[in-house]
């Protein structure tokens, strides 16, 4: 009998700090970062019109590299830092200041973001206009936002899965 009896307590001591290490040793809950907000001035604080020093200075973009090589050989940008994922796109001459930022993570425009679905595109923005024209060679239609609806934005959407792949501001680059 005391034989058991010892069993039961050192198993009930055995739980209880098991339940009590557990919750020590619990990770702790992780909190999402709010998306950072897409506006025809561009995401979060990362604007159109800013440098590259200015944006680098505040680390939201990474080193300044070429760009695309249809654009010429002066051609610059660079990725964008995390929160946001992406590219920024600079003018040919210095001071090299941003002219189009490509949006493919962590930035909503008005609740709209990457994994979208054309409706919520439509919903957030009415005045939206569907263009077909890059279905057949790149898979993608393009939703352009005019400045009347909302500012100049433009979304990618996936013709397969119907879901937003690239949010461009004032419009998607096309290099390939």
């Amino acid at each position: 009998m005391l034989l058991s009896h010892t069993r039961l307590v050192t198993a009930t001591i055995a739980a209880t700090s098991a339940v009590a290490l557990g919750t020590v040793a619990a990770p702790a809950l992780t909190v999402r970062a709010t998306p950072k907000k897409i506006t025809p001035a561009g995401a979060g604080a990362v604007k159109l019109g800013k440098t590259h020093g200015q944006l680098a200075a505040a680390r939201l973009v990474g080193r300044i590299g070429p760009g695309c090589e249809l654009g010429g050989a002066n051609t610059r940008s660079a990725r964008l830092r995390a929160p946001l994922k992406g590219s920024v796109d600079y003018t040919q001459s210095s001071p090299r200041k941003v002219t189009v930022v490509t949006v493919r993570g962590g930035a909503t425009a008005r609740g709209v973001g990457i994994g979208a679905t054309r409706a919520a595109v439509r919903q957030a923005f009415p005045k939206v206009v569907f263009d077909h024209a890059t279905d057949e060679t790149f898979a993608i239609t393009l939703a352009k936002v005019p400045r009347s609806g909302g500012g100049r934005l433009q979304f990618a959407i996936d013709t397969t899965t119907k879901k937003v792949t690239l949010i461009g501001i004032p419009q998607i680059p096309f290099c390939e």
